[in-house]
């Protein structure tokens, strides 16, 4: 990893966004084929409220192999960057290549819900919400009622007379 990265994660770290996303974007300059640097860059415009201007660096990061927790993240950055936009159809596109490669990750899914959400989809939005909740909540009184959360997760329209 380059020192200027490092340097410039350290700034991030440090609550100095904008000077670390001036330094990411000179290193991007220098590595354009790096897709570490692409991501970290992307993530930088994102920090500032730059969605826009982060998914270039995302998508770029994406076509040139990034892997592991760094895809899981850039894949979460891009559709989350693009439902930000308005760009629903390409968010949810973006998610769902998101939760092919990682099925378990739960802040892929509960974003994911967010998108389907803004494009009226209510019911599955609803459906994946609950049953993350239940999956992951330590609550008692959730856990209590876990079981009805999760039949009717599902069922949301659905009534009985």
């Amino acid at each position: 990893m380059q020192p200027e990265v490092i340097k410039a994660i350290d700034l991030r770290h440090e609550g100095k966004t904008a000077e670390s996303n001036e330094l990411l974007q000179k290193v991007v300059e220098e590595f354009p084929k790096d897709p570490y640097v692409n991501y970290q860059c992307a993530w930088s415009f994102d920090l500032l409220g730059k969605e826009t201007e982060a998914i270039p660096y995302y998508e770029k990061a994406i076509d040139l192999g990034l892997s592991g927790k760094d895809l899981e993240g850039a894949l979460l950055g891009l559709g989350s960057s693009y439902r930000t936009i308005g760009e629903y159809t390409k968010s949810k596109s973006v998610f769902q290549k998101g939760l092919v490669v990682f099925p378990n990750n739960r802040a892929l899914k509960v974003f994911y819900s967010m998108t389907l959400y803004n494009l009226k989809e209510h019911d599955t939005a609803m459906e994946i919400l609950l049953t993350s909740l239940i999956e992951t909540t330590a609550d008692e009184e959730i856990l209590h009622y876990k079981r009805a959360i999760q039949y009717y997760s599902d069922k949301l329209d659905k009534t009985w007379r």
